[in-house]
């Protein structure tokens, strides 16, 4: 893996919550300030991960993305109907049902409490897997 999403949330404990329990995701590390706000975490699905981390903290980073707009992130799963039934009924934004594409994948998408669009789906970019 070389690439790794990092994405700033308003409640980053909220966040974390709710990829894990509505999407799947499984807590890798969770570092947090004295403050208690998410410094830095990481969250695992496959071989993937996603970094996750509080907005409004100090630091360059944090002040580059305070104004960041949502992101949106694509992730593989081998059961998209069912990864969508779990997402859905963990009361998770659906933007688009389990639809199959012209390019042979099968996928969907759902925005989360922040307004970021992740997308599940059964195609592998660069035909890996």
């Amino acid at each position: 893996m070389s690439v790794c999403p990092t994405i700033l949330y308003s409640d980053a404990k909220a966040a974390i919550s709710r990829l894990t329990h509505a999407f799947g995701f499984t807590e890798v590390c969770v570092y947090e300030g004295e403050d208690g706000s998410v410094m830095h975490a990481e969250l695992s699905y496959g071989t993937g991960l996603v970094m996750i981390g509080s907005k409004d903290r100090a630091g360059l980073f944090a002040q580059t993305m305070a104004d960041a707009g949502p992101v949106g992130v694509y992730v593989v799963v081998s059961d998209v109907d069912a990864h969508h039934k779990h997402a859905a009924e963990q009361g998770m934004e659906i933007l688009m049902e389990p639809t199959d594409q012209d390019y042979g994948s099968r996928d969907y998408m759902a925005r989360d409490a922040e307004g970021n669009v992740w997308s599940f789906g059964t195609y592998v970019p660069g035909g890996a897997g």
